[in-house]
C-alpha cells in the first residue's frame, strides 16, 4: 500500500480515526509558522521545518506500532519541555507521542505548547547547520 494525499488517506481510515487524524492535523497547522510544510511520508501526515517536527499515525496503516486510535508522535519529544509529562516515552528513544481514541481526550493548550517548543526547537537545527 502506497498512500500519496489525504483522500486516499480518508478513504483507507475508518471514520473515527479519521476524525481524529483530521482534527490532529488542524491543530499541528494552526500552531506552525508557514516555513513548516506537511506532506504524506510512511503513509501518514508528517509535519517538518528544518527536520521533523511531528507525525500523525492512525492505527490502520501498518507499521505504527499501535493495536487502536491514532498516535500523535514528536520526532524530537525527548527534548521537549514536558514538564507536565504529558507525552508518553516509548521504546524509541527520540520519538514521544501520545495516542487518541476520542476527540475529547485531545488537550489543545498541551499540544499547542508543545508544539511551540518543538518549533523554538527547529529553529535551532536551522542555525546549527551555518
Amino acid at each position: 500500500m502506497k498512500i500519496t494525499n489525504l483522500l486516499e488517506l480518508q478513504a483507507h481510515l475508518p471514520e473515527q480515526e479519521w476524525i481524529l487524524t483530521d482534527i490532529l492535523r488542524e491543530v499541528v497547522k494552526q500552531n506552525l509558522p508557514r516555513y513548516c510544510k506537511e506532506k504524506i511520508a510512511f503513509n501518514v501526515p508528517y509535519f517538518y521545518g528544518n527536520k521533523g517536527i511531528c507525525i500523525i499515525w492512525p492505527a490502520s496503516i501498518p507499521k505504527g506500532g499501535i493495536k487502536n486510535g491514532v498516535l500523535f508522535g514528536f520526532w524530537q519529544g525527548y527534548l521537549l519541555d514536558d514538564k507536565n509529562r504529558y507525552l508518553v516515552r516509548g521504546t524509541n528513544k527520540k520519538v514521544f507521542y501520545k495516542i487518541y481514541h476520542d476527540p475529547v481526550d485531545i488537550d489543545l493548550n498541551a499540544i499547542s505548547a508543545l508544539l511551540e517548543d518543538a518549533v523554538r526547537l527547529d529553529a535551532t537545527f536551522k542555525l546549527s547547520r551555518r
